[in-house]
């Protein structure tokens, strides 16, 4: 019996085609689907038979020449992450009529924020789950420009981005300042060095971030010999302890290393800046009490003033 076209009309068949067709999209086949789905590659790729045909076109290449999506496998794609995300946002609203939190927070955050020494995200978190035992909380650790698409497309309920560029459609609360500082490791040569001359440190090869900073900072990486770049902190942080490089690293990140004897700072009078990281939600979004509830626990772990 063959089966009809796709009429524009959802039903938990397609729902449930959806969503291994998005598993093997981000798994980059069938083969690496098979773990994280737990079906056979058979099973997979029936299913996604019955979805294109279902669909009325082909989703994707699949063989010995490799996988890749069609055009319309890409537009599919991009659809499914929109409506499994309102079908979210649908069960977390009913949710809300319940007198007890229930439902997910999808939260987006930026690499190595984990040593903040206030621990604001950690704590709001732990009062999120103390109220609502029942939700469940799902952590992506993005760079800050797929946090910002993530929100704005509605697969995240917040972010924790640096703030670098305010965008219209995301509204901005202001949670941590991070201080950086330029750092060598003990196995480069000015780690015993006692007299550094500001002047000479633009000799020294240097890693520098390949992500977006504010002209400010910009400015003062261009300062330096890049040599090498990365993509997070982490990677930044690798290459300092070869000790083959200089480079700037969040205080509380390079902390570990200092106490250790494995960092020092460089001229840090100098060589210093400071960085804002604001939650993110999307502007206009309807809230749901599983994310105001987070918002709340959060500003209650505000600072407050001297």
């Amino acid at each position: 019996m063959s089966k009809k076209k796709f009429k524009g009309q959802l039903g938990d068949i397609d729902l449930r085609l959806l969503r291994i067709y998005k598993i093997v999209v981000e798994c980059g086949g069938f083969s690496a689907a098979e773990v994280e789905l737990n079906i056979s590659r058979a099973a997979i790729s029936i299913a996604m038979s019955d979805l294109e045909s279902r669909l009325g076109f082909r989703l994707c290449q699949r063989g010995r020449s490799g996988f890749a999506l069609s055009e319309e496998g890409e537009h599919i794609y991009n659809y499914t992450l929109q409506l499994l995300s309102s079908l979210e946002d649908f069960r977390t609203q009913v949710n809300t009529l319940h007198t007890h939190l229930k439902g997910e927070l999808n939260i987006g955050i930026t690499d190595n924020l984990v040593t903040m020494p206030q621990m604001r995200i950690t704590n709001a978190l732990s009062a999120l789950k103390k109220q609502g035992p029942d939700v469940t909380v799902n952590i992506h650790m993005s760079p800050p420009n797929e946090i910002e698409i993530g929100v704005l497309d509605g697969r995240l309920h917040i972010g924790i981005v640096p703030d670098l560029r305010p965008l219209a459609g995301l509204t901005y609360l202001p949670l941590y300042q991070e201080e950086s500082q330029l750092y060598c490791s003990n196995g480069h040569p000015l780690f015993s060095t006692q007299e550094i001359d500001y002047s000479d440190l633009n000799t020294w090869d240097a890693v520098v971030p390949a992500y977006a900073q504010t002209p400010e900072i910009k400015a003062l990486h261009q300062q330096l010999n890049a040599t090498a770049t990365a993509t997070d902190r982490e990677g930044i942080a690798f290459l300092i302890l070869t000790g083959c490089y200089i480079g700037y690293l969040p205080v509380h990140l390079a902390e570990h290393w200092i106490q250790a004897g494995r960092m020092r700072p460089l001229l840090p009078e100098k060589n210093n800046y400071s960085t804002l990281f604001s939650v993110i939600t999307r502007k206009g979004a309807r809230s749901n009490l599983v994310q105001q509830t987070y918002l709340d626990c959060l500003a209650t772990d505000a600072p407050r003033p001297l």
